[in-house]
């Protein structure tokens, strides 16, 4: 997965459960306007020809309302937790950030706290799996399942996924109970008439209406965001509620807003119902997801990088790294390659390979078709299995540099021993150090900062910062562009950078 190099100024929050007083929500969604709070701007599409009643009465008894309660470690604050906006004058956090901040003090002041929050679910069979969001179920101490007729039952977690957010849970009733099924997502449009029913604040079964505004959204919580984005009203409470079509059938899972101002603007975002379904079929028969791994970093292209690599157009996803004795090594993938076809299906971007390689079968052979040298080539790998994320850190070095690439806003200095052990790179890493990046220059634009060290310009391994400086000099010569390799921590990124 490629490493996020710039921060988003576009504020996310997980949808969260009500809490009382004195307790502080597992839920994360921030919500603090009122409750008839309505989507921030009006829509101007025709209502549907037929009420929304026979709809929510024939689905509701499916939907049902989930608290928990969960005992952590955490540090003495002052902050109340009771479903209000953000503390004092600061208006651009969210109730996750807090609770973050929460758990995030001096270990020596923690304490043990027990929590409660509330969320939503909803009845998958009649036997009594509850589809929900990982963040309401996920790690709980105890879940309590409350059904529409007001009958309440222990659950069991019977397995989650971190990655999707998705958590399946058991309840046994002695009785055959009322489920819903799942539709097709893939056939819903922008412009369809939808139905979250779930528990906002706690106050039990609400049903709110809106359309679908967009599909496909990546708002950056983890590598397979394919979010549908949703304008019906969704508040804390609604996490892990469905989102029903016009046909009663379950078309995504409500999981987060977007809310710039701690309130609802009508801007939610739903799992769609074909990814949640194969994440519940594994969670239900394995109590985990077993995703495909190819073992590679990559990055999206750009026009400067696809002319760079004599790449028509910018779909594929760019390979920035294989990870040594893995998968794509082993299948003869190497760096600067661009992946644009896996198993038959089109590559537009790192995130639909991240998403194809997730599905595969783990330790099956996987078809990959690569771009390398001007000319397309299909190559055989055998996937393994994927294991958790890897942390990427990010230091930076100072030091006298060598100048060299002004006219890209670049002064780089040689790498030493000392670099390699403060920016934490292996003994083997060879090439130069940005010592400066001058502002608003190409370098800078491409998000090139102090301490990346560069070790391929034009892909040509470069050893020091004199090689460098002389492959820069050579591509301004030939007015081509620079294509460099730039690495930061143990995750590397290709780089493009024009002299004109």
């Amino acid at each position: 997965m490629t490493a996020q190099w710039k921060t988003n100024s576009a504020r996310f929050g997980w949808l969260a459960g009500a809490v009382g007083a004195g307790v502080l929500t597992f839920s994360i969604l921030n919500v603090t306007g009122s409750l008839g709070a309505q989507p921030a701007a009006p829509r101007t599409a025709a209502a549907p020809g037929a009420s929304f009643a026979e709809v929510i009465e024939s689905v509701s008894p499916a939907v049902v309302n989930i608290a928990v309660t969960k005992t952590e470690q955490a540090a003495p604050t002052s902050f109340q937790f009771e479903g209000q906006g953000p503390r004092g004058g600061d208006q651009q956090q969210f109730p996750f950030e807090f609770f973050e901040r929460f758990f995030d003090g001096d270990p020596r002041q923690m304490q043990p706290r027990r929590m409660e929050g509330q969320g939503s679910g909803f009845l998958v069979d009649a036997s009594g799996y509850i589809v929900t969001n990982n963040h309401v179920a996920g790690g709980a101490d105890e879940i309590t399942v409350t059904l529409q007729d007001g009958r309440k039952f222990d659950a069991k977690l019977v397995g989650n996924d971190t990655r999707t957010d998705l958590a399946v849970i058991k309840i046994d009733a002695g009785a055959t109970l009322p489920y819903v099924a799942f539709g097709d997502s893939d056939t819903a449009r922008v412009g369809d008439w939808v139905v979250a029913i779930g528990n906002p604040f706690g106050l039990g079964g609400t049903a709110t209406a809106g359309i679908i505004s967009a599909r496909g959204r990546d708002i950056q919580s983890g590598p397979y965001d394919d979010y549908l984005q949703l304008d019906a009203p969704i508040n804390f409470g609604n996490s892990g509620g469905p989102v029903f079509n016009v046909a009663g059938q379950v078309v995504g899972v409500n999981t987060a807003i977007f809310s710039p101002n701690g309130g609802n603007v009508g801007i939610g975002f739903a799992i769609p119902a074909n990814q949640a379904k194969d994440i519940v079929a594994d969670l239900r028969e394995n109590g985990s997801v077993e995703r495909g791994w190819l073992g590679v970093q990559i990055q999206d292209l750009d026009d400067e990088l696809a002319k760079s690599l004599r790449l028509s157009g910018t779909d594929g996803a760019l390979v920035t790294e294989v990870v040594g004795d893995g998968p794509a090594a082993h299948g003869g993938v190497q760096s600067g390659d661009v992946i644009t076809r896996f198993n038959g299906k089109e590559i537009d971007s790192p995130r639909t390979l991240s998403r194809a390689v997730a599905s595969a079968t783990p330790n099956t052979g996987a078809k990959v078709t690569v771009w390398r040298d001007g000319h397309s080539r299909d190559l055989t790998v055998e996937l393994g299995e994927a294991q958790n994320d890897q942390a990427v850190a990010e230091n930076q070095s100072g030091g006298g540099p060598v100048h060299g690439g002004a006219a890209l806003g670049l002064s780089l200095r040689a790498l030493s021993d000392t670099d390699r052990a403060q920016l934490g790179l292996p003994s083997d890493v060879t090439g130069a150090v940005v010592a400066a990046v001058q502002p608003d220059s190409p370098a800078a634009e491409k998000g090139i900062r102090p301490g990346d060290v560069i070790t391929r310009v034009n892909q040509k391994p470069v050893t020091n910062a004199a090689d460098a400086v002389t492959a820069l000099n050579a591509a301004r010569e030939k007015d081509e562009t620079a294509l460099l390799l730039v690495r930061r921590g143990d995750a590397q990124r290709f780089v493009a950078l024009s002299f004109s």
